[in-house]
């Protein structure tokens, strides 16, 4: 076996580990955003049946500490597919004759410089809507308390 086969050996193992990563970041982004409408929904039973705004204003506190820990997520994963594509399968290809994670890494970097919206900017975009959404209740309910002279503490 010469250098050339271990290499597209390794190269091949290396590429079906990152592929397997990703999928580990769509099941976490899905646990992420089914929890975070569970969430929604928890917090609606809350303000529709709760008397009180203290359970509203902790389901929507969670909410938002959700959202956060999805948006930092998100940049973890994305940083460490760009590691494992830039650094490991670019060097791994140019060792090999073709290169096509570098050509597929080239054309989604012209794709975002375009301003086309590529699948992390929904994914965020997701995050900062639910962040959003828990904001508006949490602020709604704390000014409903002291509306209401409600002591949270």
């Amino acid at each position: 076996m010469d250098d050339r086969e271990i290499i597209l050996g390794q190269y091949k193992t290396y590429s079906e580990a990152k592929e397997n990563f990703i999928d580990r970041h769509f099941a976490t982004n899905r646990f992420y955003f089914v929890f975070s409408f569970v969430l929604l929904a928890a917090t609606y039973v809350f303000y529709a049946f709760s008397p009180g705004v203290v359970p509203l204003i902790i389901t929507a506190a969670f909410g938002m500490v959700v959202s956060i820990l999805w948006w930092l997520n998100i940049d973890s994963y994305q940083i460490l597919i760009k590691v494992k594509y830039a650094k490991v399968l670019e060097y791994l290809e140019t060792k090999l004759p073709e290169s096509p994670y570098n050509k597929e890494f080239k054309e989604t970097q012209a794709l975002k410089k375009s301003k086309t919206i590529v699948f992390a900017d929904v994914q965020k975009g997701f995050a900062s809507l639910v962040f959003v959404v828990f904001l508006i209740i949490f602020v709604m309910a704390v000014t409903l308390a002291f509306k209401n002279g409600v002591t949270l503490f």
